[in-house]
């Protein structure tokens, strides 16, 4: 965990955002790069008297203005933080001691961007996207899951005080959480205690939480099962409840083991943590 890539945007959870990475960073001696990725404005229509119409010029000219006017802001929030922390600016692509930043900025249409350049780094942080938010965080979140190829670090609206001492990985049986769980080894390893936790009907075929439990303690990973009763809860209510009483300062999780689709009309465990975990959450497909 080397490298992490925060794809910032002004929002309410940016301070989390940054100093969740910024744990996550202290553990591995990381490079953090801010991300901002600017709208491209070609494709911009207004709605006129007689329907979709181009853009004038002074309407271009007004969100060039407010773009960067917002891709300021971000970058000094980032700038500040990192001053505040005592994070210098990275010399160069030689290993350092501790946590160094960088910044990156690009003019791009879509998400891709986020994706594309997320594939050169060992994680990606977002923040959690907020009930009645902007649709965009999502749409981040969603962009670095499935394009990039990396685990996410999903931060809470709330700053973590800590990170990765205690551990609770939501096991369901998936290899999508088997794939989760490789990502975070670093962490695993790492952490003080870890909880491999499976919610009764909440699981696919597959290896039970012991077998899992035995799997990371052969890895030097001090690890504990437990099989818990949903007790009328979805099972995404449990798993955050569970993790809650036990005392985790990080989730595992894999992402999706239904589809997006069915989740989405549906509900699922994954849509659920994603809505509601007040915890970081280290999440892969």
């Amino acid at each position: 965990m080397k490298t992490i890539l925060l794809p910032l945007e002004d929002n309410p959870v940016l301070p989390s955002i940054l100093q969740t990475t910024l744990l996550a960073a202290r553990l591995f001696g990381s490079y953090m790069e801010g991300l901002h990725v600017r709208p491209g404005l070609t494709g911009v229509v207004a709605a006129g008297a007689e329907g979709l119409v181009a853009a004038t010029p002074g309407l271009i000219e007004s969100f060039e203005r407010e773009d960067q006017a917002r891709a300021q802001r971000v970058r000094m929030a980032f700038d500040e933080f990192m001053r505040q922390n005592n994070v210098p600016r990275s010399p160069g692509i030689a290993p350092q001691p501790g946590p160094t930043s960088g910044w990156y900025e690009e003019t791009a249409q879509g998400e891709s961007t986020i994706g594309n350049r997320g594939r050169v780094f060992d994680l990606i942080a977002v923040g959690r996207p907020m009930r009645g938010g902007s649709s965009s965080a999502m749409s981040t979140l969603e962009a670095a899951l499935f394009e990039s190829g990396r685990p996410l670090l999903i931060a809470p609206p709330t700053a973590p005080q800590k990170l990765g001492g205690r551990i609770c990985v939501a096991w369901n049986g998936s290899t999508e959480t088997a794939r989760t769980m490789a990502f975070a080894m670093p962490f695993l390893t790492r952490s003080k205690d870890v909880q491999v936790l499976l919610i009764e009907g909440g699981g696919v075929p597959g290896p039970s939480p012991q077998d899992v439990a035995n799997y990371l303690l052969r890895n030097g990973v001090p690890a504990a099962a437990k099989v818990a009763k949903a007790m009328k809860r979805s099972v995404g209510e449990a798993v955050l409840a569970e993790a809650a009483e036990w005392g985790a300062d990080l989730l595992i999780k894999g992402a999706y083991t239904q589809s997006r689709l069915r989740q989405m009309i549906f509900g699922g465990t994954t849509s659920h943590i994603l809505a509601e975990a007040a915890v970081p959450v280290f999440m892969a497909h």
